[in-house]
C-alpha cells in the first residue's frame, strides 16, 4: 500500500476509536429518559425542582437526580411550570454537538496521536523522526535501469582496474590462493562529467552482489553525532549483506582535510570522517565489503583516507582522448538514427576537452535540433550547429548589426585565423564565423588536440594568435575596441603561467613562483606568505609584459605582410558569414601560390623522417603542444563595441564602405 494512504487510514482508525470510546462513555453516563406524560405527572406530584429547556429537550432535576424528555410544542407548559414554582432555565438549541465533542476531546486525541507516532518511529527505520542515525543508503535492484561495462567507453584503464574488483567478488579464491587480499577501497578521481558515477553504476550492473549507494552530503545533519551514526549503520548493513559494494558519491563532502580553514577539529563533519576511517580499517574486520568513492577534488581529501588499507586503489578517470571521444559518441549514437554523412572521427577531433557528459549532451542537443527541423536522421550539419550551440549558445540571427560592426568583426576574426595559419605550432583552424552567438559577436574555432607536453615556442605562437584580432582592428581601422577583452585575459593568464609556474623566462630562470596561490578553505592552510621579494615580483611582471609585447609585435608583422589576404578573408566572411578551415587554406594558396604553411611543412617533414604514407584527408597531425581551449571570440556587445560606419576609416585614408563584397 502507498505510505500516504497507509498513514491516512491509520489516523482515521485512531479518530474513529476515540469517538467510539467517547460514545460508550456518554451512553454509560446518559440521563434516564421519561415520557412527556410522565414528566407532567412528576410536575403535578412536586417531584421536580428545576427544569432546563434546550430546544425540544427538557432536563428535569430532583435531589441531584436527572431525567430527560422531549416535549411537543405546548404553549401551556411554561405557565404550568411557573404555577408549580419550578425553576426554569432556557438554553439555545445546540446544532454543533460534534464540534463540541471534538473540542472537548482534542487534547486527548493529540496526546494519543503523538504517543502512537513516536512509538511507531522507534520501531521503524529510514529517515524518520526517531531514526536520525540510520543510513540513507539505497540498495540498487535489478528492476532499475541496468548499466554494464558495455555502456561505458573512453576510460579503458579505469574499466580494467574496476573489472578486477568485480571478478574478485565473483571468484575470490582465484586471488586469495596466493595470499592476496581484496582492496578495501577504490577512489575514482576525475573532472566533472568524466563518468565516475556511470562507472559505479556499471559495477553495480556487472557484479552480482548487493550494491549500496549514498551521497557524501547524506551523512551530515544539524544534529551532532548523526553522521558518525549513519556511517556505523551503513557498514553494519554492508556486513550483513557481504560480499557487497558500497558507493559514496562526492566523498569530499565529508572527507576534507581535517584542520583546514577556520573551523575547529570537533565539528560534525570531522566526527563523520573519523568514524569512516575507523570503519574502513579499524579493529573489526570488514571482509567482503568494498567501498567505492568518487570525487573531483582529490587534493582536499584527508591523507588518512588515501593511505593503503583504506583506499588501496586510486583510479584516475580523465577526460577522454580522441579515441575515447569517438567511442563515447558511437555509444550514444546507437540510440539515435544517424545519417550517412556523419563522421565520428571529425566530431571527435572537433570536441577536444569535452567530457563524457558533454558528448552525451551534444548528441541529445543534435537529436532535439533534428527533430525540430522535422528530419528523420541526424546529419553532420546538425552536429556542427549543436556543437556551436553547446559552446556559445544559439545563433542570434535576428540581432541587428550595422555594416560597420560586421566588417569590424570580420577583420577581428580574420586576424585570429591568419595568425594561427602562418605561425608554427598553432592549432588548425576549424571554422570562422561572424554570426553572433551568446554574448559574442563572432568566433574563431580551432581543432583542439590532445596535447600533454607544452613547449615555449608553441605557447608564444598561441599568445600571438590571441592578439591577432586586436592587431587587425588597429591595422585596418586605426582604432581598437573592447572586442579583444577575452583574448587579452587568456593571453595574460598564459604568459603569467609561463613565467611563474613553467620557468620559461630566461631572466627569471627555471624557478617556480606560484606558491601561496591556494585559496582559503580549498587547501591545507588559510594563507601562505609570498616567498619572494618585491624586486622579484617586479621582475616577474616585467617578464610577463615582455612576452606579451613580443607576441603582439609578431602578430603585427605577420598581418602587415599579409594585409591583402586579410582584406580578402574579411570580404569572404562578409559574403558567407561562416567559412571552414579548408576554405581558408584555399584562399591563402590562391593568393600565395607555392606557399607552404607550417602545418603542411610539418606533415611533409614527418613523412620524410619516418617514411610513412601521407596523412589521410582531414587528418590532423601536429607536434605535442599546449592543450588550450583554442577558441577566440570577439568581446560581448557593450556600448564601447558599438561602431558607426561613418566613424571608421582605413589607415590608407579610404572608407571601408567602399570595399564592396562580391556576390
Amino acid at each position: 500500500m502507498n505510505p500516504w494512504y497507509k498513514n491516512l487510514a491509520f489516523w482515521v482508525i485512531i479518530i474513529f476509536a476515540v469517538f467510539l470510546m467517547f460514545s460508550t462513555f456518554e451512553q454509560s453516563a446518559q440521563q434516564q429518559e421519561v415520557t412527556y406524560s410522565e414528566f407532567l405527572q412528576m410536575v403535578d406530584r412536586g417531584e421536580v425542582d428545576s427544569v432546563s429547556i434546550q430546544g425540544k429537550k427538557i432536563t428535569l432535576k430532583k435531589n441531584d437526580k436527572e431525567w430527560s424528555t422531549y416535549a411537543p410544542e405546548d404553549q401551556s407548559l411554561i405557565p404550568h411550570l411557573t404555577q408549580k414554582g419550578i425553576d426554569i432555565k432556557a438554553e439555545p438549541p445546540s446544532d454543533n454537538s460534534i464540534g463540541i465533542y471534538i473540542l472537548q476531546w482534542l487534547p486527548m486525541i493529540v496526546l494519543l496521536g503523538v504517543w502512537i507516532f513516536f512509538m511507531r518511529q522507534m520501531q521503524s527505520g529510514g529517515g524518520k523522526a526517531m531514526s536520525f542515525g540510520k543510513s540513507r543508503a539505497r540498495l540498487l535492484s535489478d528492476q532499475q535501469a541496468r548499466v554494464t561495462f558495455d555502456d561505458v567507453a573512453g576510460v579503458d584503464e579505469a574499466l580494467e582496474e574496476l573489472s578486477e574488483i568485480v571478478e574478485f567478488l565473483r571468484d575470490p579464491r582465484k586471488f586469495t590462493r596466493l595470499g592476496g587480499r581484496i582492496p578495501k577501497g577504490v577512489l575514482l578521481m576525475g573532472p566533472p562529467g568524466s563518468g565516475k558515477t556511470l562507472l559505479a553504476r556499471a559495477i553495480a550492473g556487472e557484479a552480482e552482489v548487493p550494491f549500496f549507494t549514498i551521497s557524501g552530503s547524506d551523512f551530515v545533519e544539524m544534529f551532532v553525532g548523526v553522521g558518525a551514526s549513519r556511517v556505523r549503520d551503513l557498514f553494519m548493513q554492508g556486513k550483513k549483506s557481504a560480499p557487497c559494494i558500497i558507493f559514496i558519491d562526492e566523498i569530499d563532502a565529508v572527507g576534507r582535510h581535517r584542520g583546514a580553514g577556520l573551523g575547529g577539529g570537533h565539528d560534525e563533519r570531522e566526527q563523520t570522517l573519523n568514524q569512516l576511517l575507523v570503519e574502513m580499517d579499524g579493529f573489526e574486520s570488514n571482509e567482503g565489503v568494498i567501498l567505492i568513492s568518487a570525487t573531483n577534488r582529490p587534493d582536499v581529501l584527508d591523507p588518512a583516507l588515501l593511505r593503503p588499507g583504506r583506499f588501496d586503489r586510486q583510479v584516475v578517470v580523465p577526460l577522454p582522448d580522441i579515441r575515447g571521444r569517438k567511442k563515447i559518441l558511437e555509444v550514444h549514437m546507437k540510440k539515435t538514427p544517424i545519417g550517412d554523412d556523419v563522421d565520428a572521427d571529425a566530431l571527435a577531433k572537433g570536441t577536444a576537452g569535452f567530457s563524457g557528459a558533454d558528448l552525451e549532451n551534444l548528441v541529445n542537443e543534435t537529436a532535439l535540433l533534428a527533430a525540430k527541423k522535422g528530419k528523420d536522421k541526424l546529419e553532420m550539419m546538425d552536429f556542427e550547429e549543436s556543437k556551436d550551440k553547446v559552446y556559445m549558445g544559439l545563433a542570434r540571427k535576428t540581432k541587428v548589426m550595422s555594416k560597420a560592426e560586421l566588417r569590424m568583426t570580420a577583420y577581428h576574426e580574420g586576424g585570429h585565423a591568419l595568425v594561427a595559419r602562418f605561425l608554427p605550432g598553432t592549432l588548425p583552424v576549424n571554422k570562422v564565423t561572424i554570426i553572433p552567438r551568446g554574448r559574442a559577436l563572432g568566433v574563431t574555432w580551432f581543432l583542439s588536440e590532445d596535447r600533454v607536453t607544452q613547449y615555449k615556442d608553441q605557447l608564444e605562437s598561441e599568445l600571438a594568435v590571441a592578439f591577432g584580432g586586436r592587431v587587425a582592428e588597429d591595422l585596418i581601422f586605426n582604432r581598437i575596441s573592447t572586442g579583444a577583452s577575452n583574448d587579452i585575459k587568456q593571453a595574460t593568464e598564459t604568459a603569467q603561467r609561463m613565467v611563474r609556474e613553467w620557468g620559461m623566462s630566461e631572466k627569471m630562470g627555471p624557478l617556480s613562483y606560484a606558491q601561496g596561490d591556494e585559496q582559503v578553505f580549498l587547501g591545507r592552510e588559510i594563507a601562505k606568505p609570498r616567498d619572494y621579494s618585491e624586486e622579484t615580483a617586479r621582475q616577474i611582471d616585467q617578464e610577463v609584459k615582455n612576452l606579451i609585447t613580443t607576441s603582439y609585435e609578431n602578430a603585427v608583422k605577420l598581418l602587415t605582410d599579409n594585409v591583402d589576404i586579410l582584406h580578402a578573408l574579411a570580404d569572404l566572411l562578409l559574403k558567407k558569414e561562416t567559412i571552414m578551415g579548408a576554405e581558408l587554406d584555399e584562399l591563402i594558396h590562391s593568393m600565395r601560390p607555392g606557399l607552404e604553411l607550417p602545418s603542411e611543412k610539418f606533415k611533409r617533414e614527418l613523412k620524410e623522417e619516418e617514411g610513412e604514407d601521407a596523412p589521410e584527408e582531414g587528418q590532423v597531425i601536429a607536434p605535442p603542444g599546449p592543450t588550450l581551449n583554442a577558441k577566440y571570440e570577439s568581446a560581448p556587445e557593450t556600448p564601447e563595441n558599438s561602431v558607426d560606419a561613418e566613424d571608421i576609416e582605413l589607415k590608407d585614408g579610404s572608407d571601408p564602405r567602399d570595399r564592396d563584397v562580391e556576390e
